[in-house]
């Protein structure tokens, strides 16, 4: 028998996380939340100015921050990042794959050094800081990629490059797993976002949004603490039990 509760089951006590794409958006929002669970966090982004705010986000919570330049298509970068985590806190228990871009570019023009540029940053990186984390990984650590619905479904934009990097990392997610949890004791999940108030979602034409929000139940964008509480979830002992699988938080527009 154990004297946690369930809401101990959520705390991350005496964990480091790392998160890339940490600067803005989402991440800086996975990092707080991380911290708020009781994680010391390792960032990671190109914008390194921009990592000040996520750090004092973070130190604002009680815990500690550590701010790395790291370019995620860049595999020797992602090697660095887990190095100064190593460094710096002796252990890396928790990686959040955030980092990621987008283009809308249709099919037939879309150029090779395009549709490069978002496999490299979006499906292509996510490895490389997956290997960087599994090599010092103990067990009982927890990896999450953040996916996309447009790796399960489409939503009216021409996202060729996008979509695929998506479904191409619900797939890494399932073999990593499969390679890991068992041997290692690494648990690798992914979660599915919908229409989250981000960067990305801030660049599209309102109209965009509008048209396609007959197909989410709720009715509305998603609050990213609504995400993040997923992600919690996932990294903590609350889901111990989970890995290998993708966890959609769209809104119920995957059932339309």
């Amino acid at each position: 028998m154990t004297d946690r509760t369930i809401l101990d089951m959520f705390r991350l006590d005496g964990r480091v996380a790392v998160v890339t794409g940490a600067s803005s958006g989402l991440g800086a929002v996975f990092a707080r939340a991380l911290a708020e669970a009781g994680a010391d966090v390792v960032l990671g982004a190109r914008r390194v100015d921009r990592l000040a705010e996520t750090s004092q986000a973070v130190e604002a919570a009680g815990r500690r921050a550590l701010a790395v330049r790291t370019d995620v298509s860049v595999p020797e970068d992602c090697t660095a990042l887990v190095e100064a985590a190593m460094a710096e806190f002796g252990r890396v228990d928790i990686l959040v794959n955030n980092a990621g871009i987008g283009t809308a570019f249709p099919a037939t023009r879309e150029t090779p050094e395009q549709f490069r540029s978002v496999i490299d940053v979006n499906l292509n990186g996510c490895y490389w800081m997956a290997q960087a984390c599994g090599r010092v990984m103990q067990p009982g650590s927890s990896i999450v990629n953040i996916s996309s619905m447009l790796g399960l479904t489409t939503a009216g934009l021409p996202q060729a490059a996008y979509a695929a990097s998506k479904a191409g990392l619900i797939g890494l997610t399932r073999d990593l797993a499969q390679q890991w949890t068992g041997r290692k004791g690494i648990r690798v999940n992914a979660l599915a976002p919908g229409f989250f108030v981000s960067e990305m979602t801030e660049q599209y034409p309102d109209e965009y949004i509008d048209s396609q929000m007959h197909r989410i139940l709720v009715g509305r964008k998603g609050h990213p603490e609504e995400l993040a509480a997923a992600l919690i979830f996932l990294v903590s002992d609350a889901g111990g039990y989970v890995t290998g699988t993708t966890i959609p938080v769209e809104g119920g527009m995957l059932t339309s």
